[in-house]
């Protein structure tokens, strides 16, 4: 784990993400948490991130009908939120019926934007050049806390529907019978949480921004979408993954601005990296991401184009390997990296077949950088299909209900 990701453990401990290799949860916790993000658990999980596209549509469709633009990088982040909580821990934040982000959104984005200031601050100066932010940072994690503990109170008492709680709390590890101590599984659940949609609400407002900006790709995306999908205006699981073009467009969008903007990692012993660089055992190695993605010894002169063909098969084939790391590697790398990768495929190919994007006149790519990379300020004008599309069917409420308090579990 890098250096920098340490300021993190505050508020995830011992979670997936910030264990220490050496930790005994971080074996644990990996062993009993990978069985859901199987294939047969991921096939489960796509009609909950359905329900939760269409409810981002219905949101889009009366933004569209009012002539407002669309603010991708508040709207993607509800719908990630949304997706996490209720594919993996059954609860609704109720994101899209707020005018205002839930508290939890609020508590999250101060306590990653502390670690973020931890990172640049000296130690000895930290006391006293963030006593403020550090009194809000600790009430934005007694909250997170709180609603977790409450949401992991109330599980305890109901079944649920065999998701990542569920795993969490009456898991086993094979062999030697370990549990997930209570303590744990809170951590787990902020990481899921946290890192279970930031990754992928960034990764899917940059493909919306160059889809905006390219709208050949958009119109060669939207094509494919259109053949495979047809007129089903639900696509099932398997029909996902034939959208092959659509992948790609997301794929380059995480080349260009990987939303993890680096990893980092430790020698085990002393060794020279590349034939060059001389490293001793426990020195680290910091890999910018964004760097990698755009060397032009590997992705040619025109490293900084946008060209989701670089991502075809033989294109794939022919680069050397170990040069696309959007999601990390090894054995550290993103447990939940297919689940991103699934969800943000779905919901482009939906917004795709829906909407024509239009770009704000003038508006110019800033980046805003917390744990993870985001564009700022990206809004979209939508255009409805024409001829219209079969629509797609706003979300039951039987199957998305309505936000509920996560402490009483009142309607609000």
């Amino acid at each position: 784990m890098g250096l920098g990701v340490a300021n993190l453990r505050p508020v995830a401990g011992d979670g997936l993400f910030t264990a220490y290799n050496h930790e005994p949860n971080w074996q644990l916790g990996h062993d009993v948490l990978a069985p859901g993000f199987s294939r047969e658990a991921m096939a489960g999980y796509h009609p909950m991130m359905l329900a939760v596209t269409e409810r981002l549509i219905d949101h889009w469709d009366r933004e569209q009908t009012a002539g407002r633009a669309v603010d991708v990088p508040g709207d993607m982040t509800k719908l990630t939120l949304e997706t996490i909580a209720r594919t993996g821990f059954g609860h609704d934040f109720g994101s899209f019926e707020r005018a205002r982000p839930h508290p939890f959104v609020t508590a999250m984005v101060g306590t990653l934007t502390y670690a973020q200031r931890r990172n640049v601050v000296p130690e000895p100066l930290a006391p006293l050049l963030l006593r403020t932010a550090t009194r809000r940072n600790a009430a934005d994690l007694a909250y997170l806390n709180r609603t977790v503990d409450a949401l992991v109170r109330a599980r305890r008492t109901t079944s649920g529907e065999g998701d990542l709680l569920d795993r969490m709390l009456d898991t086993a590890r094979p062999g030697t019978g370990e549990r997930l101590a209570p303590e744990n599984i809170r951590r787990q659940v902020i990481t899921f949480l946290v890192a279970g949609h930031e990754t992928t609400s960034g990764a899917l407002s940059f493909a919306l921004h160059y889809l905006s900006r390219h709208p050949d790709v958009a119109a060669r995306a939207r094509a494919e979408v259109d053949r495979v999908w047809g007129g089903t205006a639900r696509p099932g699981y398997d029909q996902v993954a034939k959208l092959r073009y659509v992948r790609r467009v997301l794929d380059e969008s995480l080349r260009l601005w990987p939303t993890a903007p680096a990893f980092a990692r430790e020698a085990r012993r002393d060794t020279v990296l590349g034939g060059v660089h001389p490293m001793r055992e426990g020195a680290w190695a910091l890999v910018l991401t964004a760097m990698l993605h755009r060397d032009p010894g590997v992705w040619g002169a025109d490293a900084e184009r946008f060209d989701p063909d670089r991502f075809d098969a033989q294109a794939v084939r022919s680069r050397a390997a170990h040069t696309f790391k959007p999601f990390g590697t090894g054995a550290r790398a993103c447990i939940g990296r297919q689940f991103a990768l699934h969800e943000a495929t779905l919901v482009l190919g939906l917004l795709l077949r829906r909407y024509e994007l239009r770009a704000e006149p003038g508006y110019r790519l800033r980046v805003a950088e917390r744990l993870t990379l985001m564009p700022e300020g990206l809004r979209l004008r939508l255009d409805r299909r024409v001829p219209a599309v079969e629509d797609v069917p706003v979300a039951n409420p039987e199957v998305s209900s309505g936000p509920r308090c996560p402490v009483t579990g009142a309607g609000e």
